[in-house]
């Protein structure tokens, strides 16, 4: 919203923060700052986890602290205090104006012009679950409880070591006003359930794994069948796994982990990187960059998913935009402050929702088709390198020949260069992922090179 007196619906907890985010902007000022942008927030949540059929960790945390940003004679500074009383807040901000003028000048850390300020449609996200009540403590209980029964049902006929099960909740309310006259303020909610399977395999071995579902309005998650048995085919095909053979194989990436992959993609696209020249997109925009399959969509418009924002950290109104076009690269993320440095407009620095459109197959049905892959069901650690494009990570998994499982595989590494991995981008799955601000289907990739035996 802009320079509104009261928040979307009245909502007397956004009011609230709102008033004490304009008397920082007031005091600030008043103390001699050019500019300030103050932001308030307040959050509650709560987390039950249950283990082996007790409860083992009940929690709450609640937060509210303030966020300052402050332009004194043309040098720019940032402060968070989490004492919001009036007369420490006078105290907090005297010190913070004087200690900013005594850095270095940046003139390029300006507040963004107004006329750029504002928000999308606050409404239409549906971020806010209207039924959150924040004394859930049955529907905690029996969602662990639920959890922990099934993950154990699908799991009979395994050497079970433990099963660990945990619900939460929680909601969040911001406000921020800016000394230009732009004032913003919304809230969320956010729900989810998750499990986590230990078993026992042969050497002594205990592997792992886990499957979770999260959303902004409790309707959302997933039921608890769908998660218990995600962890479990998880969990039974970590047992017996070993490195295969080193090669080269066609790759299938798991929904929920496609973030892992192409997040390569994401830190050159970034003015700061460009700006340091670390970033081995520099000068490639409007070329392809990837096979022409590939469209990467960033979308923080969609209503109740985990990405949504009514604008960026620069205060900008978030808006869908395609960062990659049928292989071709559209846009960078720069942000206002590396915008000026670079003599280049801002197109919103953050990130909402990243989408690539689902295919028309099931993942079982792509890998029926290949004599042989192997389809990535977890990372383990791995690094990147924004300068070169590089990367490595280990990952696990199952080894697939004419779409048969043939053996579990773990203590493995891909590795290779981000166009290389791009342009191998093969199809795409049906089975969206929700769960995160990642929304996108199983990914299938040509001939990337693993390390194994």
């Amino acid at each position: 919203m802009s320079a509104s007196s009261t928040a979307p619906g009245g909502a007397p907890e956004l009011d609230a923060l709102l008033d004490i985010a304009r008397q920082v902007v007031a005091i600030a000022t008043s103390l001699g700052a050019e500019e300030a942008l103050a932001g308030v927030g307040r959050s509650v949540s709560t987390e039950l986890t249950r283990r082996d059929g007790r409860i083992e960790k009940a929690e709450e945390s609640r937060s509210l602290g303030l966020r300052a940003s402050l332009m004194v004679d043309g040098r720019f500074s940032a402060h968070a205090t989490s004492d919001l009383r009036p007369d420490a807040l006078r105290e907090f901000l005297e010190r913070a104006v004087q200690a900013t003028r005594y850095l270095e000048p940046d003139p390029h850390r300006r507040l963004p012009d107004r006329h750029l300020m504002g928000d999308a449609d606050i409404a239409a996200l549906d971020a806010w679950d209207p039924g959150f009540a924040g004394q859930d403590g049955p529907i905690r209980r029996a969602l662990v409880q639920d959890l922990e029964q099934a993950t154990r049902a699908h799991a009979a006929d395994l050497a079970v070591r433990s099963v660990s099960s945990f619900a939460w909740d929680g909601r969040s309310e911001r406000a921020s006003v800016a000394s230009n006259g732009w004032e913003s303020a919304w809230r969320s909610t956010s729900f989810g359930g998750g499990v986590t399977l230990s078993l026992e395999d042969e050497g002594g071995r205990l592997p792992e794994s886990w499957s979770m579902s999260s959303a902004r309005h409790r309707a959302d998650v997933l039921g608890v069948e769908p998660i218990a048995a995600e962890a479990v085919r998880l969990g039974r095909n970590r047992l017996g796994s070993g490195p295969a053979a080193s090669g080269r194989y066609p790759m299938l990436v798991e929904s929920k982990l496609v973030g892992r992959v192409l997040g390569v993609l994401l830190g050159p696209m970034q003015g700061e990187a460009l700006y340091e020249k670390r970033s081995c997109l520099e000068g490639r925009l409007g070329q392809r960059i990837a096979s022409p399959r590939l469209t990467l969509v960033d979308d923080p418009l969609i209503p109740r998913a985990a990405g949504s924002s009514p604008h960026d950290g620069d205060g900008l109104p978030s808006r869908r935009r395609v960062l990659v076009q049928d292989g071709v690269l559209q846009e960078f993320l720069i942000d206002v402050y590396n915008g000026r440095r670079l003599g280049q407009p801002p197109t919103g620095g953050d990130t909402g929702n990243l989408v690539v459109a689902p295919g028309t197959s099931s993942p079982e049905r792509l890998l029926a088709g290949l004599p042989r892959a192997i389809r990535v069901e977890g990372f383990l650690g791995g690094n990147t390198n924004a300068t070169t494009g590089d990367f490595s990570f280990g990952v696990h998994g199952v080894r697939y020949e004419g779409g048969v499982p043939v053996q579990h595989v773990s203590e493995m590494n891909i590795s290779g260069n981000l166009f290389e991995l791009l342009e191998r981008y093969a199809d795409a799955a049906d089975d969206v992922w929700t769960g995160s601000a990642w929304r996108t289907p199983s990914l299938l990739f040509d001939d990337i090179q693993f390390s194994g035996s």
